[in-house]
């Protein structure tokens, strides 16, 4: 077994584990602090929205030897208050984009592109976008992403408690702003694909979220019946469970995107491609932190504040301290889980196990004795069960 599997299966065991939710605090305020930034950079700096929603002209041009600085410098001069962006495609053209820009105006564009590279104007390819049909495409995009969003609510209200669905629905909202903030800091457009990764990464963050709330369920049920664990403690231990597989789910999902923004994007000049390529990128990543640093940590805080868990904490919280007390009183260490006086009740299933199987293995070293009983039960006499013991360990010898 590999050493991440075989870190992976002490993790599910609990042999080992990171207290995230008990660390939740810095994981809060490092969210804060991004999610801050994240609006900083979106109320200054804005979102630069594509033609497809404020509509524009876009001019793609054969191959030239020209700067994609020299041609936007020469696309601004022809259209007169308008910004314009330049790229380098992979084929060796360019592609300039000027928002706002209508049918009259494109024209003198146009030609000033063509005298500049110095071919005719029906070699650039231009298109025309109208404000009117970006406005709608804005809207359905919109709408689109509220119709996400409410059904993803109506999932989660159904599978899940009203904590749980309240806690994945801050995560997804921490994603969303988290990605779009990047959008405003680093300047790239906003386009169509923007909003497909958006809802591809949202959906992706969703899945990575109720792969740990199902874990979390199934290991807190009849949790108010035992006194080891608190459900902080349960919920930690679940999400360590869960944890290696996150991980390996997020790092097989980056490494193609991340190809598709650095190497396509970077080098190969696939501008086209970079818009869906840094929400996904961006995304993927804020979806596995929130899930594991956010989520979790979130639905624990929440569910402390039920009576019940309260309750579950006290009593806890007693157990250990009286535990303590015996210990410190006979001079020995305190017990970590004060297991001798357990209920059968009290015990986790996972524990369980493993003491049988330790019970086991000291049986057959003969630790135990040689009929395995267990520690604390007398030992019945062999000399009432005559012939039950015969030929097993006999002492050599004349009987009597």
């Amino acid at each position: 077994m590999s050493r991440l599997g075989s870190l992976g299966a002490r993790l599910y065991r609990g042999e080992v584990g990171y207290d995230f939710v008990a660390k939740r605090m810095i994981w809060y305020g490092l969210s804060i602090l991004i999610t801050i930034t994240a609006i900083v950079g979106l109320s200054v700096r804005g979102l630069h929205m594509g033609i497809e929603f404020s509509g524009g002209a876009v001019f793609t041009t054969p191959k030239t030897s020209i700067s994609a600085d020299d041609a936007r410098d020469k696309a601004e001069g022809s259209a007169e208050g308008h910004t314009a962006i330049a790229q380098k495609l992979g084929n060796g053209g360019l592609r300039i984009q000027i928002s706002d820009l209508d049918t009259e105006a494109a024209q003198p564009v146009q030609k000033a592109l063509a005298k500049e590279l110095g071919v005719e104007s029906s070699k650039i390819n231009t298109q025309l976008v109208g404000p009117s049909w970006g406005e709608e495409i804005a809207r359905k995009a919109w709408q689109g992403l509220a119709i996400f969003m409410l059904l993803v609510v109506i999932y989660l209200a159904i599978a899940f408690e009203w904590r749980m669905a309240l806690a994945a629905l801050i995560a997804l909202v921490h994603d969303l702003t988290i990605t779009v903030g990047v959008y405003a800091l680093v300047g790239f457009e906003v386009t169509p694909g923007t909003v497909i990764g958006l809802l591809t990464i949202l959906g992706y963050s969703l899945y990575d979220t109720v792969v740990v709330f199902d874990g979390l369920r199934e290991s807190s049920k009849g949790l108010t019946k035992q006194t080891r664990y608190t459900y902080s403690e349960i919920a930690n231990r679940s999400l360590n469970g869960t944890l290696v597989r996150s991980i390996n789910t997020t790092v097989v999902a980056l490494l193609p995107v991340a190809a598709l923004l650095f190497i396509g994007g970077g080098f190969l000049g696939a501008g086209m491609l970079n818009d869906i390529s840094l929400a996904l990128f961006v995304g993927l990543a804020a979806g596995a932190y929130s899930s594991i640093f956010i989520a979790t940590p979130l639905v624990a805080d929440l569910k402390e504040r039920d009576p019940q868990m309260k309750a579950l904490a006290t009593r806890v919280r007693a157990k250990r301290a009286a535990a303590a007390a015996r210990a410190e009183s006979s001079g020995k260490a305190a017990p970590a889980d004060d297991a001798d006086d357990e209920d059968p009740e009290d015990v986790d299933p996972r524990d369980a196990a493993d003491e049988e199987a330790e019970r086991e293995e000291a049986a057959a070293a003969g630790v135990v004795g040689q009929r395995g009983t267990q520690p604390g039960r007398p030992q019945s006499s062999t000399r009432n069960q005559p012939g039950r013991n015969r030929g097993r360990g006999r002492p050599s010898g004349k009987r009597r």
